[in-house]
């Protein structure tokens, strides 16, 4: 089992800092139509959307929110289809930035994120960037009371996830992507889930401090709260607090 839990240290910090349920329903409400477009409006058959669902409902959407989702999605209700576009970023002392974007119109999210990354005294880059630094990882946060460390790990690993890490309060199931939901689902049976995702992963990190900091702090703030962005990645560690995710 590895030591430290990077990614449940960031998520509880900010669940307990955002408290953004309005933004949190857009993303959902986003994540759903972008999964029913691509793989159909049965979520039987369509594990994105399937799990796309699940979270909605654990975070007490309506379920007519859900269902208009679902029909907007798969173009039932005539709407424009959201289009899924990332960005890569060199930020404010040297920190790598990685931005997940659903929108229904490219030039607008494009300009948006150019003037943020500009303002705050980063460079947008091209495509592969920064993007080497990161991998793809399903994550999935349990909370350590109610779960015995050597139960987890045996019934995770049959499971094929392929690491188990930990810190004070949760234990952090690390998989490959295409194992993420046969992991998940298996877990699901036996514990209480916290947190689960697919996310860009940082190899390493880069501390910055001082003013540096204050800047990483603020593009990573400004890009969150932006209406078209579902996800934001960096590689900085930030005066001991890691900021493997935002």
């Amino acid at each position: 089992m590895s030591g430290h839990s990077k990614w449940s240290q960031i998520k509880r910090k900010k669940a307990i800092t955002d408290g953004k349920r309005g933004k949190m329903f857009t993303r959902l409400i986003k994540e759903i139509q972008i999964a029913s477009r691509l793989g159909g409006p049965d979520p039987t058959g369509n594990p994105r959307l399937r799990f796309a669902i699940e979270t909605a409902k654990k975070s007490s959407m309506p379920a007519d929110n859900i269902t208009r989702a679902v029909a907007r999605g798969a173009g039932l209700d005539g709407s424009a289809a959201l289009e899924e576009l990332t960005y890569e970023i060199y930020g404010p002392g040297g920190v790598a930035i990685i931005v997940e974007t659903a929108t229904d119109n490219k030039n607008r999210t494009v300009a948006d994120i150019r003037h943020i990354t500009s303002k705050c005294g980063g460079n947008l880059g091209d495509t592969g960037s920064v993007a080497w630094m990161f991998a793809k990882r399903g994550l999935i946060s349990i909370p350590r009371e109610g779960a015995i460390e050597d139960d987890l790990m045996l019934a995770a690993l049959d499971a094929g996830a392929e690491d188990v890490s930990s810190d004070d309060e949760y234990y952090e199931v690390q998989t490959a992507p295409d194992k993420f939901e046969s992991v998940r689902t298996t877990l699901d049976k036996l514990y209480t889930i916290e947190e689960a995702r697919i996310a860009m992963v940082a190899a390493n990190l880069v501390k910055v401090e001082g003013d540096a900091a204050e800047k990483v702090i603020k593009i990573l703030d400004m890009l969150d709260d932006n209406d078209d962005v579902q996800n934001v990645f960096s590689n900085a560690e930030i005066s001991g607090v890691l900021s493997a995710e935002f």
